[in-house]
């Protein structure tokens, strides 16, 4: 019981965090200015049948009242209806969702490799020609803007050379018959290899720098000296005692990264016309779809506060000395 203290305080504080962004979400588009019905309302509507609609949508009642009902809508999986689409928003939501996770967990675990491997290198390499012409290379990818990045693969990967498709998950007319079949083809994995490697390309900066100065530290403690001493190989002291002990911060900041390339991903699906989440948010914003754009910003910060409930768990696999209590 014990050991699963920890884990339930984490995850109730992880459910309050939760709980603060629902209660944000549904104050912010509420307390804006004009009617959150402005985008659905069409122009030759009677006042009779606005004051319908407002009926219908429950905002006549006071706020508690709504807040109240817009909790048990929440439980109950139901995320409003969406203006623009006239449909469910948890039905556009499961859409795109799969799209965005896809682009977003394939890029970081691209970059997360790559960083990784080239970060504990690079500190064994240390003060070598190699490590002076890489970190260059390595700051000035994380410097470029995504959108331009985007851009200049397309340009030669794309309508230069006609290695990649400019945009979109699948080719004009092709169909299939399930969602597995789409992701598992090659037709899919062609769309998603630009997008995917200009998101990689600009994550990989941060795990290799992170490794990079976490292993510059661990080579100096008296256990990597021991294991020097010992005779044992280099993969062995670089992989076994080194790595392992310096990839902790990197854990850490995976989850962290979820985030922010979530957030990267609107500029991405933008460029590369990539229906997922992220593109369709701001296309709700634009469109004042406020019950699509609440359950897309709801559904991104979920995922992010999962991404954190794991990392914690990985924590505290990689090094068991750690108590979250």
């Amino acid at each position: 019981m014990n050991s699963l203290k920890p884990l339930l305080i984490r995850t109730l504080q992880l459910a309050l965090v939760l709980w603060a962004v629902v209660t944000i979400l549904f104050l912010m588009f509420r307390l804006m200015p004009g009617s959150p019905l402005a985008a659905y309302i069409d122009p030759t509507f009677t006042e009779e049948q606005q004051e319908a609609l407002i009926r219908q949508f429950g905002l006549d009642k006071p706020l508690w009242q709504q807040y109240f009902t817009y909790l048990v809508n929440l439980l109950k999986g139901e995320l409003g209806y969406s203006f623009r689409y006239r449909a469910p928003v948890a039905e556009r939501i499961w859409l795109l969702l799969p799209n965005t996770l896809i682009l977003t967990f394939s890029s970081l675990i691209v970059a997360y490799v790559f960083g990784i491997l080239a970060g504990a290198w690079l500190a064994w390499r240390r003060g070598s020609r190699v490590e002076v012409a890489a970190l260059p290379v390595v700051l000035a990818t994380r410097a470029m803007p995504e959108f331009w990045l985007g851009m200049v693969l397309l340009a030669i990967f794309s309508f230069s050379l006609g290695w990649f498709p400019a945009g979109g998950t699948r080719s004009a007319g092709t169909e299939y018959s399930s969602l597995w079949a789409l992701y598992t083809s090659a037709d899919f994995l062609s769309h998603l290899a630009l997008p995917m490697l200009t998101l990689a390309i600009y994550s990989q900066g941060l795990p290799l720098l992170l490794m990079r100065s976490n292993m510059l530290d661990v080579m100096k403690e008296d256990f990597v000296t021991m294991a020097k001493v010992k005779g044992l190989s280099s993969y062995a002291v670089v992989v076994r005692h080194g790595a392992r002990n310096a990839l902790l911060p990197v854990v850490t900041s995976f989850a962290i990264a979820v985030g922010y390339q979530l957030q990267g991903n609107v500029v991405v699906e933008s460029v590369f016309s990539w229906p997922g989440l992220g593109r369709e948010l701001v296309a709700a914003v634009l469109a004042s779809d406020y019950p699509l754009a609440q359950g897309a910003f709801l559904m991104i910060a979920i995922v992010v506060i999962a991404m954190n409930l794991i990392a914690d768990l990985l924590y505290t696999f990689l090094d068991p000395r750690i108590s979250h209590a």
